[in-house]
């Protein structure tokens, strides 16, 4: 549904979103008037309250006379009326040596800790998808129907995989699926793989075709199986969040996604096929369904191609502006210090 608002009602919502930020209190009709700038009666301030109030963009607490913003007023604030900072070259030259490139690993686990010690809320980074590449490919008898498939990477990285096949094969057959399958694929991805069998299976003579997508199959689930997906960093400063530390029910319920890890891998993967800083916020994401939390996320790259996500998840409640300050610059670090210079 679009909101039509007047730029009186604009300014209001504005001041008093930006207030509540700063102040973590409900925000009445006299402070209002004294910081929006606005030439306006105490009437007039409450009945445009009440319009907004109307609207879904603010809310009254049951213990105060004052307003705070709704999810979705935090949605139309920051849609409409954020004025994000431009990047200052100075603080990420500063922040540049605590991500120098050392081990892949060790860039995202100190990326995790940054994001969480600059927004003093959680980090949280995806690991590099790694690129599996064949180098080569064998196949190994154990018993009947029994097959080793042996992958082989371009840097020496070795993946096993026992696969059971419908009939039985004799080594000869193996080794001879073995060499035609490592000269025709070697050097392509596995869904570059994938892609060319789909095309190519009616001309592959059955067997090959068969082992082949065995192989990619087990190629898919090793690479699945070695990757640690998602490193978290921070979780504890959620236990001081004002919004949070007076429910030990939405707390715990945070604390189990964070235990889970899958639901955040979901979310932080949609985002990471859209360009730029993303913000969720309260129960947008539907993977993350917290009406107190948002989520501020950035894709990262290697050598130019996006291969993670990185984001600061908090409460509503979050200085949005620096929080996409923080995303934004510690995306770019991650993506110098993981790519070849």
């Amino acid at each position: 549904m679009k909101i039509t608002m007047d730029d009186r009602a604009k300014t209001l919502l504005k001041t008093l979103v930006e207030r509540y930020i700063s102040d973590g209190v409900p925000v009445g009709s006299r402070t209002l008037s004294r910081a929006s700038g606005l030439d306006l009666s105490p009437a007039t301030i409450r009945n445009v309250m009440a319009d907004l109030e109307d609207l879904g963009l603010i809310a009254s607490p049951h213990t105060s006379a004052g307003r705070i913003p709704t999810a979705r007023g935090y949605r139309l604030f920051v849609d409409t009326m954020l004025t994000a900072q431009p990047l200052q070259f100075g603080a990420a030259a500063q922040l540049e040596p605590q991500l120098q490139h050392d081990q892949p690993q060790r860039v995202i686990a100190n990326a995790a800790q940054l994001l969480s010690s600059l927004s003093s809320f959680v980090g949280v980074v995806t690991a590099p998808r790694k690129v599996s590449v064949f180098h080569h490919i064998e196949f190994m008898r154990l018993s009947e129907r029994r097959v080793l498939v042996i992958l082989v990477a371009p840097d020496g990285d070795v993946q096993n995989r026992v696969i059971f096949t419908a009939q039985d094969y004799t080594q000869t057959q193996l080794v001879e699926a073995s060499n035609y399958l490592t000269a025709t694929y070697a050097g392509l991805t596995i869904e570059a793989v994938r892609e060319r069998l789909k095309s190519e299976v009616d001309q592959l003579r059955g067997e090959i075709a068969t082992l082949m997508q065995a192989a990619v199959q087990a190629g898919s689930d090793a690479l699945a199986d070695s990757q640690e997906q998602v490193v978290i960093s921070g979780e504890r400063n959620l236990l001081t969040v004002q919004d949070f530390s007076s429910d030990m029910g939405s707390l715990r319920k945070l604390f189990d996604l964070f235990e889970q890890k899958t639901q955040l891998m979901r979310l932080l993967e949609v985002s990471s096929r859209a360009e730029g800083v993303r913000i969720y916020i309260g129960g947008e994401s539907m993977v993350v369904p917290f009406e107190e939390l948002s989520i501020v996320s950035s894709p990262y790259e290697v050598d130019g191609q996006v291969v993670g996500t990185l984001g600061v998840i908090g409460p509503t409640r979050m200085a949005y502006d620096r929080m996409i300050q923080i995303v934004d610059i510690t995306s770019r670090l991650v993506s110098n210090a993981l790519s070849s210079k």
